[in-house]
């Protein structure tokens, strides 16, 4: 605790010197930075939220000459301006580090090899892992994402120790090894580190007994570094310890922002240079727990949906995750599957269009199961759409789960 008031009291101070943005919201918050004595009084500074990032884009949240700065990354800005994200050299250095750890409680050795199919380029997803495999020791396979029939050839023929990848994509590599007449639970591939997207314990379920392997999750963002803040220990799969030496974790009420059990994860960055994040509003939700295989970190709950995630459906709070947990329980569905929202009428429809596993005739029963399932658990009714294997997009990076066509409805 004394190292993290340490850094805590540094980064604040960075970001109040040399961060506009920070200065005036400290300011008109009435604190200082200063006036951090203990780690709670964390609690007592404002918010930073994407908004605020967006804002400063594309440079006005670097706390360092832009000359210091040796490598962006930036976000998708799918739905406004890219949130933009810079590192130091030392930056680079501490990222390397964090994810080799999270490689290594995950079951990683050096000298294991270690085939990288996130996206690579300004998503941080391919590039810190490639950098913390490194880091460790390991041989990388650096493959990116897409080209899925090559993906299964070169962990056929290299024969990799651990796959990295987001949950989604890992389901199309295992219909790839069975379309080709590859038995899965074969494969070299011991363990899977996945993130970028919630995921299930059923999906876990799911490809560790499809793949005969460890599924362990790993954690992070761009705006606080990248994936390497919290990783699961492949001990124990009950959490991700949050790296806490360079990661201070809260959790908040989403609606009013008051510390809470449970709720909105929200990050500051202990040791960050050209970037420093203060109370970071990440939009996950989870919950805060003592570690336990790292017992000097705690741990975070499995992040079950974000805020923005959250579906309001007919008055009922619907997550996607809350579906695919539903899906994974029916039998004959696999785990490919969409949410499509409409307004028919004056009443929002959901419906759950999934795919059927290959050699299954009983669509129809499968979707009345899935439909019972639904109203029972979530308490909503939705229609179920039993759709052909290989019929719904596949996707290289996160798997688009909600499509949305209520405003087009309403136009």
């Amino acid at each position: 605790m004394a190292l993290q008031l340490e850094r805590l009291r540094r980064a604040l101070a960075h970001a109040y010197r040399n961060v506009p943005l920070y200065r005036r919201k400290f300011d008109e918050a009435g604190v200082h930075p200063d006036d951090c004595g203990q780690l709670s009084d964390l609690a007592r500074f404002p918010f930073t939220t994407k908004e605020d990032l967006r804002g400063g884009y594309p440079f006005g949240m670097f706390a360092v000459p832009r000359e210091q700065v040796v490598r962006i990354h930036a976000s998708s800005g799918t739905t406004g301006r890219p949130t933009v994200v810079g590192y130091t050299r030392n930056d680079l250095d501490v990222w390397a580090d964090v994810m080799a750890r999270s490689i290594r409680a995950s079951g990683g050795r050096p000298g294991d090899i270690v085939h990288v199919a996130y996206g690579y380029g300004l998503f941080t997803g391919g590039l810190g892992a490639h950098y913390g495999a490194e880091r460790l020791g390991c041989t990388v396979v650096p493959v990116s994402g897409g080209m899925t029939a090559r993906q299964v050839q070169l962990i056929t023929d290299f024969r990799p120790d651990i796959v990295m990848v987001t949950p989604s994509y890992m389901l199309a590599l295992l219909d790839e090894f069975e379309a080709r007449g590859l038995d899965p639970r074969a494969s070299s591939l011991r363990i899977g580190i996945f993130g970028a997207e919630p995921w299930t314990e059923r999906m876990r379920e799911e490809i560790e007994d499809r793949f005969d392997l460890h599924a362990v999750d790993v954690y992070g963002l761009s705006e606080v570094m990248g994936p390497g803040v919290a990783n699961e220990c492949v001990e124990s799969k009950d959490g991700l310890h949050v790296w806490e030496d360079h990661f201070y974790p809260e959790t908040v009420d989403p609606l009013t922002g008051e510390l809470a059990e449970s709720g909105e994860l929200v990050l500051t960055s202990l040791t960050k240079e050209a970037m420093p994040v203060i109370r970071y509003r990440t939009r996950d939700l989870t919950r805060l727990l003592p570690g336990t295989a790292r017992p000097a970190f705690r741990r975070m709950e499995k992040v079950t949906g974000r805020t923005d995630d959250l579906i309001i459906l007919r008055g009922v709070n619907v997550f996607p995750t809350q579906i695919e947990e539903l899906v994974l329980r029916t039998p004959g569905l696999s785990p490919h599957f969409q949410l499509h929202l409409t307004r028919p009428g004056r009443l929002d429809v959901m419906t759950v269009r999934v795919e059927a596993r290959p050699g299954f005739a009983g669509g129809p029963e499968a979707g009345a199961a899935l439909r019972h399932l639904v109203k029972a658990t979530v308490g909503v009714s939705v229609e179920v759409e039993v759709v052909d294997p290989e019929t719904l997009e596949r996707s290289a990076g996160k798997l688009k789960r909600v499509i949305d066509r209520r405003i087009a409805s309403d136009n």
